[in-house]
């Protein structure tokens, strides 16, 4: 993947968004690590986030969505590798039985590169990363985003579909703080829960006395901003010299000498996280996705803003069945207000014949997938085409 040589793509095939579609069904959480402001320890949390999940015995993948300057493969000690596979297939590489990593510098031959792309361009690369890479089944996708509110995190709040979430990293001091508070209304106007703080680099200890030294004027700002804004701060981590070296190394914080602290505070953190994340959409142990068909006299409605009813469609990707069906009567017509509506009934994907460019927004920003254009046709037959790949999409009948 040549960054010097590509050009830029400004339309998303919809086969494409069906991928990803699929493949993101297949993955239980996404955890978004995310901060306003650089240099806050935040790829440091995301890979020890992601290895401890592993260690716990969940199925993780780490996705490094940094494409100007991807650190992942250094802290999980694959720098200089490569990944390979088909053209519409990466395989992603394996830091352990329970972890697979996911970086941009996997794929580009040189690693002194620079990586000179506009936003369209980083818009299909991430969802190129998200659809293509052969994941299989996690409970847990981890994605480590760069700092600021740009292209990347941005991309990937609106790729990743439902069952999605921010951590939040700052350091206490009001120059970080100001810029993570930027951070969180991002999420905010996005649609993108958010899990919690993480407050990094808080304070150091002395490695002969253990005293306590405070490293900024404001060593509370993390604490603050979890209580100005109502969330949860799910720890508060020293600036502790081993994690650094452990970071050049490759080795995650519990495969390095630390105190007893640090790694308390990240037990602490995990055991919040996973109680702040709502239940998978699950039946029993099976994952599940739910997809919203606007209809009429029984077929898909050809222009989505006339419709009686939505069909409700609960399918199973792995199997490719249908598994439930339920009929809802909208409410009223208000602008924006079905996109929530269908998000609040579990739906993550709609199927429509015909859709405005608008609507289509509103839906992308509830984490709903949209494909356009589809024939008139019975809810049933429509999602038994879509979970084989065989959908057959024409005109947008809206398209305006």
């Amino acid at each position: 993947m040549s960054n010097a040589k590509h050009t830029e793509d400004h339309g998303h095939p919809k086969a494409d968004m069906r991928k990803l579609t699929r493949s993101m069904a297949m993955i239980g959480k996404k955890i978004l690590v995310l901060s306003g402001k650089g240099g806050v320890g935040k790829s440091t949390i995301a890979v020890n986030l992601a290895v401890e999940l592993a260690r716990q015995g969940n199925q993780v993948g780490l996705l490094d969505v940094d494409l100007h300057g991807p650190s992942i493969p250094r802290m999980t000690g694959l720098v200089q590798q490569k990944c390979f596979g088909l053209e519409d297939q990466i395989m992603p590489l394996a830091v352990s039985e329970n972890l697979k990593v996911m970086s941009i510098a996997f794929l580009i031959p040189d690693d002194t590169q620079a990586v000179i792309w506009r936003g369209p361009m980083k818009y299909a690369v991430i969802q190129k990363l998200l659809a293509d890479t052969v994941w299989g089944e996690l409970d847990y996708l981890v994605i480590d985003a760069p700092p600021g509110t740009g292209d990347e995190p941005l991309s990937a709040a609106q790729l990743v579909g439902g069952d999605a979430g921010a951590v939040i990293v700052t350091t206490p001091q009001k120059v970080a703080v100001e810029d993570v508070r930027r951070c969180i209304t991002f999420c905010q106007q996005v649609q993108l829960p958010v899990w919690g703080i993480v407050e990094n680099m808080a304070s150091l200890y002395c490695p002969h006395c253990n005293h306590e030294i405070r490293l900024f004027s404001d060593h509370s700002g993390g604490r603050e901003l979890a209580e100005e804004t109502g969330l949860e701060l799910l720890g508060s981590l020293p600036l502790e010299p081993e994690i650094a070296k452990s970071a050049d190394a490759g080795l995650a914080i519990r495969d390095c000498s630390i105190s007893p602290r640090v790694s308390q505070e990240m037990d602490k953190i995990i055991a919040q996280l996973k109680s702040k994340m709502k239940p998978a959409s699950t039946q029993g142990d099976v994952q599940v996705l739910k997809i919203a068909i606007p209809t009429a006299n029984g077929q898909l409605c050809m222009h989505f803003g006339h419709c009686e009813q939505f069909a409700l469609i609960t399918a199973n990707p792995q199997t490719k069945t249908i598994t439930g069906r339920e009929m809802l009567t909208p409410p009223p017509h208000e602008p924006g207000l079905l996109p929530k509506w269908i998000a609040e009934h579990g739906a993550r994907l709609v199927i429509a014949g015909g859709m405005g460019q608008r609507a289509q927004q509103l839906f992308t920003q509830n984490q709903i997938q949209v494909i356009a254009g589809a024939p008139a046709d019975t809810p049933e037959n429509l999602v038994t085409a879509y979970l084989n790949n065989t959908l057959q999409t024409g005109a947008n009948a809206c398209d305006h």
